[in-house]
């Protein structure tokens, strides 16, 4: 049964043990942070921040930064970089997964890391090389994008709805 809103991100109160057995404290800023980042999916620390602050107005950016940095060192979240600018957090309780980004309209969309299992096989296979591909972006752009220039959809596209089939966390 979970005890708290960051139980419900990771499914177990596991998390609250690693973090005082690797010497941090339990705090409810990380609580907030941890479940910031489960209810937005894929979010920059500043859109992390503007969340926690919905619930915790004295909250300020760098106790986000730091409570995203240990989090991270746990595994309870990980990061990827969608764009020239800050990374994207996002909770490992869900699927592994590689994200795909549109540098036409901006549109992450995320799909089974399955989707790679042949390269990273064969990166095994011949080089003994075990891929991380939580961290995997690939860029390019979609057949049916609609929008003709780089960016011309703005900074909300990247949370628009993918095409039908295709996982959107």
């Amino acid at each position: 049964m979970p005890t708290g809103p960051a139980d419900e991100v990771t499914g177990a109160p596991d998390w609250r043990a690693q973090l005082r057995e690797r010497g941090y404290r339990l705090t409810p800023q990380r609580e907030l942070v941890l479940a910031a980042v489960d209810t937005l999916g894929h979010a920059t620390p500043d859109e992390v921040h503007a969340e926690v602050r919905r619930h915790a107005s004295a909250v300020n950016v760098s106790t986000v930064y730091r409570a995203l940095e240990v989090l991270e060192d746990l595994g309870l979240v990980r990061h990827a970089h969608l764009s020239d600018r800050a990374p994207t957090y996002h909770s490992v309780s869900g699927h592994e997964h590689v994200h795909l980004v549109c540098r036409a309209c901006r549109r992450t969309i995320s799909v089974d890391a399955e989707v790679v299992a042949a390269l990273t096989d064969r990166l095994r296979a011949e080089h003994g090389f075990v891929a991380d591909v939580g961290h995997l972006t690939v860029f390019g752009e979609h057949e049916d994008c609609e929008v003709g220039e780089v960016g011309e959809a703005g900074e909300d596209a990247r949370n628009t709805t993918p095409p039908s089939g295709v996982d959107p966390t």
